[in-house]
This record gives C-alpha cells, structure tokens and sequence, in this order.
C-alpha cells in the first residue's frame, strides 16, 4: 500500500470507528434524532411489519415510534465486517426494559467522503 493510500485508509478507519460507536450509543440510548444524523438521505428499512426505502426523516420517525414502544436497556455488538467497497455492516442484540431481544443489522457505507447507513433492519 502506497503512503497516500495508506493515509486515507487509516483516516477512513478512524472515521468508520468513530461513526460506528456514534450509532451503536444512538441506539443504546433509544436516540431517533441522533441515530438519524447518520442516515444517508433515503435508507433501506426493515423494521418488523415495515420494509421499503424511506426518506432520512420517514425512517427517523418510523425508528423514534420503534424506540418509544421499546425502550432499550441494553445494545451490543455481536459481529462485524466490512467489504471490499469499504462498507461495514454490525449485526447487534438490542434488549428492552420489558425483556424483549431484537436483532439489528445496520449497514454503512462511504458517500461524498461520510460514512452513513445505507440498510437497517430490525427483526424479533
């Protein structure tokens, strides 16, 4: 790997790390408005009865309803990767203060130098 290349790789890395840990406290705390933050413009959501692509602030409210109903009291990663075209994806266990589990997997990706997520999806 050249120097440039390096450099970039190495800020990426730190960018994606940065991001990652910003959305997995998001949804620890049941935050809508801060999880949206790293939304690209239309993200592709799966969210129990829900499927489809919604605008940023359609799949915000969709999230703050889900977050309300199921308030958490813990998140954690249990997985991880990332792909060639520099997308990461988190595969999470999301518990709720009334003893329900949720798998969440949220994919993220590079746009115009952000990491946003481009898929989230939560399943029972």
């Amino acid at each position: 790997m050249g120097f440039l290349q390096n450099i970039y790789f190495n800020a990426y890395s730190q960018d994606a790390s940065y991001v990652s840990t910003n959305i997995a406290d998001a949804i620890k705390k049941g935050n809508a408005k801060e999880l949206a933050v790293y939304f690209d413009s239309n993200i592709e959501l799966t969210l129990l009865d829900k499927d489809g692509t919604y605008s940023k602030s359609q799949a915000e409210i969709i999230i703050k309803d889900f977050f309300a109903k199921n308030p958490p009291s813990d998140f954690s990663i249990n997985h991880n990767g990332s792909s060639k075209d520099l997308s990461q994806f988190f595969i999470g266990s999301y518990k709720t203060a009334n003893k329900q589990n949720f798998r969440i997997y949220y994919l993220v990706k590079s746009v115009s130098g952000k990491m946003l997520v481009q898929q989230l999806q939560i399943q029972e």
